[in-house]
C-alpha cells in the first residue's frame, strides 16, 4: 500500500511539475486561453444555450474581459513603440561604420520591407478574405460598435507627410491619427542619441533600454485572448472558420511567396546561390519557427551566417544584431494584412469606413515603421496592428477576429524575419569591398 502512495505521489510531483513547465510558456499560456474559449463555446452552441441569461451574463463578462485587456494594451502602445524604436535607432551605430554597412544594411531591410508589405496589400484585395455577407460579419464581431472617429476617405497624401512632423511631440502621442509622427521623432531621436559624447549617450542608452523593458514585462495576454475571442466563438461558430482560414492561407502564401520567392530573386540577381543558402539556414530558420523570437535565434543565426555562408564577423556581428531589432518583414506583412482582413470584415458589418488607397498607402508607411518597434519576442504584432487599426479607424477590439491563428502565423513570419536578417547579411558582404564573400570555398 505504501508503495502505490509512494508511486502516487510521485507521479502527481511530476505531473505538477511538467504542468508548471508547460505553464511557464507564455505561448502555451495563450493557446491554453483559447481552447477554453472555443471548447466554452461549442458546448453554449452545442446545447443552444447562448440566448439563456446565464450565457448572456458569460458573453457579457467575456466582453468585460476583452475591453480591460484592450484599455490596457492600449495604455502601453505609446510608451513601448517610443522606447522600442529609440532603442532600434540607437542601435544603428554611428560614424563610418553606419555610412558605409550600416546605410547598405538599412536600404536592404526598407527596401525588402516594402517588397513584403506591397505583396501583403496586393493579395489581400485580391482575395479578399473578409469579405463576407452582413450576417456572418455581424456575427463575427458582436456588439462593436460604429467608429466614426476618423474616415478613412478624408486622408490626403499632402495630410500623410505633414503627419510624419507633427508641431506637437506630447499631443502627437495622444491622438491615434499621429502615431506616424510619433514614430519618425523616436527614429530621429534614437540616431542623433549617438552622435552624443560617450557618456551623455550611454546614459541614453541605459535609460531607454530600461524603460523598453518595463513595458515589455507588462503582460496580460492569456486572460485578454479569452476575453476577446470567446464571443467571437460563442456568437460566429463555423461561420467564423471560413474568413478565418481563408485569412490563414493569404498570410501563408504571402510569407511563403516573400521567402522564397523575393528574397531568392534577390540574392540570385548578385550570384549568391539561393537554394543553397536556404539549405544553409534550416538550423535558424526551425529554431525561429520553435520559438517565436528573433532574439532567442541570435546565436543560432549568427553560427549559421558565420560558419555556414562564410562571412566574415565584422559583417555578420552586425547585420544580425540590427536585423534582430529592426528587420520585421513577416511581421509587417502580417500586421498588413491583419489590418486589411479585419477592416473587410467590419466594413460588411457596417462599423467602419472602407479603407482608401490613401489610407491603405498610410497602412504600409505604419507597418514599416512599427514593425521597427516590434520587438523581437512572441506576438508582439499585437501592439502594432491595434496601433494600426486606431489609425485607420477600426474599432481595437475586433482584433480579436485574428487570435485564433495567430500562434502558428507568429512561428512562420518570425521565420521570415530571420531569413531576410541572413539575406541582407550575405548580400551586404557580397557588395562591400575588402570583406570575405559568402559561399567562396
Amino acid at each position: 500500500m505504501r508503495y502505490f502512495f509512494c508511486v502516487d505521489t510521485i507521479a502527481t510531483i511530476i505531473l505538477i511539475g511538467c504542468m508548471k513547465k508547460f505553464f511557464s510558456k507564455m505561448h502555451w499560456r495563450v493557446a491554453t486561453a483559447l481552447v477554453i474559449a472555443a471548447i466554452m463555446a461549442c458546448i453554449l452552441r452545442s446545447f443552444e444555450l447562448t440566448e439563456t441569461q446565464i450565457a448572456t451574463k458569460l458573453l457579457e463578462i467575456a466582453e468585460f474581459i476583452g475591453k480591460f485587456f484592450m484599455r490596457m494594451l492600449s495604455m502601453i502602445i505609446v510608451p513601448l513603440v517610443a522606447t522600442s524604436v529609440v532603442c532600434g535607432s540607437m542601435n544603428l551605430g554611428k560614424g563610418n561604420k553606419i555610412l558605409s554597412v550600416g546605410l547598405k544594411t538599412i536600404l536592404f531591410y526598407i527596401i525588402t520591407g516594402i517588397i513584403a508589405i506591397v505583396l501583403s496589400l496586393f493579395i489581400v484585395n485580391l482575395v479578399a478574405p473578409g469579405s463576407v455577407d452582413v450576417d456572418t460579419a455581424k456575427a463575427i464581431v458582436g456588439n462593436i460598435k460604429l467608429n466614426t472617429n476618423i474616415s478613412a476617405e478624408n486622408v490626403k497624401t499632402s495630410d500623410m507627410i505633414l503627419k510624419l512632423f507633427p508641431p506637437n511631440i506630447f499631443d502627437a502621442a495622444t491622438d491615434n491619427t499621429q502615431l506616424l509622427g510619433l514614430i519618425v521623432f523616436a527614429v530621429i531621436y534614437g540616431i542623433f542619441t549617438n552622435a552624443l559624447p560617450e557618456k551623455y549617450a550611454q546614459i541614453q542608452r541605459d535609460f531607454w533600454d530600461s524603460a523598453n523593458m518595463i513595458f515589455l514585462k507588462i503582460k496580460f495576454l492569456p486572460i485578454g485572448v479569452f476575453g476577446l475571442t470567446f464571443p467571437v466563438f460563442a456568437r460566429a461558430g463555423i461561420q467564423t472558420l471560413g474568413p478565418v482560414a481563408s485569412f490563414f492561407l493569404c498570410v501563408v502564401a504571402a510569407l511563403f511567396l516573400h521567402t522564397f520567392g523575393s528574397m531568392s530573386i534577390i540574392l540570385a540577381s548578385w550570384k549568391i546561390p539561393p537554394f543553397r543558402h536556404i539549405k544553409t539556414m534550416l538550423p535558424a530558420l526551425l529554431t525561429a519557427f520553435s520559438t517565436s523570437s528573433s532574439v532567442a535565434t541570435l546565436p543560432v543565426t549568427l553560427d549559421c551566417v558565420e560558419n555556414g555562408s562564410k562571412i566574415s564577423k565584422d559583417i555578420s556581428g552586425f547585420t544580425i544584431p540590427l536585423g534582430a531589432t529592426i528587420n520585421m518583414n513577416g511581421s509587417a506583412l502580417y500586421e498588413c494584412m491583419a489590418v486589411m482582413f479585419i477592416s473587410q470584415i467590419c466594413v460588411a458589418a457596417g462599423i467602419c469606413q472602407p479603407i482608401s488607397i490613401e489610407m491603405q498607402i498610410m497602412i504600409v508607411l505604419l507597418a514599416l515603421l512599427t514593425s521597427v518597434g516590434v520587438a523581437g519576442i512572441p506576438s508582439a504584432s499585437l501592439v502594432a496592428i491595434a496601433l494600426i487599426m486606431g489609425v485607420a479607424g477600426i474599432p481595437t477590439e475586433a482584433i480579436g477576429i485574428i487570435w485564433i491563428t495567430d500562434r502558428i502565423l507568429d512561428m512562420m513570419r518570425t521565420a521570415t524575419n530571420i531569413y531576410g536578417d541572413t539575406c541582407a547579411a550575405v548580400w551586404v558582404a557580397k557588395t562591400t569591398k575588402g570583406t570575405q564573400k559568402p559561399y567562396q570555398d
